[in-house]
């Protein structure tokens, strides 16, 4: 769940009826995994996800919310490895399949839901430390399909995604420099093909408490290009985790910390992860079954990180969280 403030007056279309709210607006993020091999061949293929897509999109502008689109070559719960290639196909962006079914996919996103904001990857820091061989071949490709998106909807603002705690080297097992030196060079090299700086934030791994998060922690980000900012994804757990600690006015001071540092004019889109807190059983079980157990514990980690807990019953951060939309 999300907003965002417009910077133009034109409508976004819902089969053909226009919305025009004023202020903020509410909005939802679709972060879809890549159906390969549907494709690989043509960006005009039947596709089940395409179907899927369609609904959730319809479903949303039904509510009053307004699609961001962000597609997603990567595991969302390991950003160091690629999430459901066919069988043979090797796991690297130089693959001239992983290249080709990228582009045709993001393509048809463009043709079919005409977005706004488009993410062409997400965390795609935490991929380059990892892989930094392949990492040229990414980025070689983000910009060949953010011309390509380009050509056919040139108002369609283009990003990727950066873990800020990564980024700033806050991360000990991949840091490659001192506490709080900033990478900036992995956002940098994107540039001028990046029309929105926007980052994740899950400082819960790195903070005990939400009021440890220093006051100068997100502005940087205003000093160091003059690009508009977004929050793609973020939250804290209200509750402990692992060995994280959480509570719920960690999760207040954790929102009032993004707000006040870079929760101006200049933040484009702020994406929260969860409205409600969820039952890790209930997946665990799904992923067990789809061969993704090693993914399960890592999930754990976001099941309270909603702003209500799994009935609905409402923590101190979502009243915060409503004040600044309005």
């Amino acid at each position: 769940m999300g907003f965002f403030r417009r910077h133009r007056k034109s409508p976004c279309k819902v089969s053909s009826t226009p919305i025009k709210p004023s202020g903020s607006t509410v909005t939802v993020l679709i972060q879809q995994n890549i159906p390969w091999a549907d494709f690989v061949d043509s960006s005009g293929t039947k596709s089940q996800a395409i179907t899927d897509i369609h609904n959730q999109y319809v479903l949303a502008h039904q509510n009053g919310l307004e699609v961001i689109f962000v597609v997603d070559p990567l595991n969302g719960l390991n950003r160091r490895e690629f999430l459901g290639l066919p069988s043979g196909w090797k796991a690297s962006f130089a693959n001239p399949d992983v290249r080709a079914a990228f582009t045709n996919f993001t393509l048809r996103i463009i043709r079919e839901f005409h977005p706004r904001y488009l993410g062409l990857g997400s965390e795609i820091n935490t991929y380059a430390d990892i892989h930094p061989d392949d990492f040229s071949n990414y980025l070689s490709l983000y910009q060949e399909t953010y011309s390509l998106v380009k050509a056919e909807a040139p108002e369609t603002q283009v990003f990727v995604t950066f873990q800020w705690e990564e980024l700033n080297n806050l991360i000990p097992t991949v840091a490659h420099g001192q506490p709080y030196q900033t990478n900036w060079n992995q956002v940098e090299q994107f540039e001028p093909k990046l029309d929105v700086w926007a980052i994740s934030s899950y400082p819960f791994v790195v903070f005990p408490d939400g009021s440890d998060i220093p006051s100068n922690y997100y502005s940087p980000l205003l000093a160091r290009t003059s690009k508009p900012l977004a929050l793609a994804e973020g939250g804290f757990t209200s509750a402990p985790v692992g060995t994280f600690p959480g509570n719920p006015q960690s999760q207040v001071d954790y929102l009032n910390a993004i707000h006040s540092q870079i929760g101006g004019k200049r933040l484009a889109f702020w994406i929260y992860l969860l409205i409600n807190d969820f039952n890790l059983n209930s997946y665990a079980h799904s992923m067990n079954t789809r061969s993704q157990s090693n993914d399960v514990n890592t999930l754990g980690m976001f099941a309270s990180v909603g702003l209500t807990q799994a009935d609905r019953t409402p923590k101190p951060a979502l009243m915060v969280w409503d004040s600044f939309r309005k």
